[in-house]
């Protein structure tokens, strides 16, 4: 199992829409090193899932990967905003796995609080806060899952 940090901005795609809707595409994303990240993933693997542009930026809850990625569909529609005039469904550029919804953080974990604890200096978001899907390790994860507030269930993270 591996995690990840999936970035998105509240009034665009939301935590809350992600709960509303239960299981989604995480698509749109057009930066190359992002998109090998989301190649990387795996169905099971575990995202905390941060809001960006909010104030403060934070870490509202955690999704799981439902589905390994596969060709994002809005990259060949033009009439989507994600539109990529340069890819070709028979040898596409872009791709999202499906994420689905597990739970809202008790108390979202701020940036600002991350940057402050010393064992989370490494972490990819604190050296590179713009790169919208980025992996975390799993000490990492565990340590923002405690700040918050969730208690990991019996048996670790395998069981959520």
């Amino acid at each position: 199992m591996k995690y990840w940090l999936l970035k998105s901005e509240p009034d665009v795609y939301s935590l809350d829409d992600l709960k509303t809707e239960g299981t989604g595409h995480w698509d749109g994303v057009r930066n190359y090193q992002a998109r090998n990240n989301l190649q990387a993933m795996k169905k099971g693997d575990l995202g905390l899932f941060y809001h960006s542009r909010s104030n403060p930026p934070h870490v509202a809850g955690l999704c799981k990967i439902t589905k390994k990625a596969y060709p994002d569909p809005t990259a060949f529609d033009p009439k989507e905003k994600y539109y990529d005039p340069k890819s070709d469904p028979d040898n596409p550029r872009w791709f999202c796995p499906d994420v689905s919804y597990l739970c809202h953080f008790p108390e979202i974990v701020t940036l600002p609080a991350i940057k402050e604890v010393k064992s989370l200096s490494d972490m990819v978001l604190v050296n590179n806060t713009r790169l919208s899907v980025q992996p975390v390790t799993a000490s990492e994860f565990r340590k923002i899952c405690k700040m918050g507030g969730l208690e990991l269930p019996p048996g670790g993270l395998k069981n959520l």
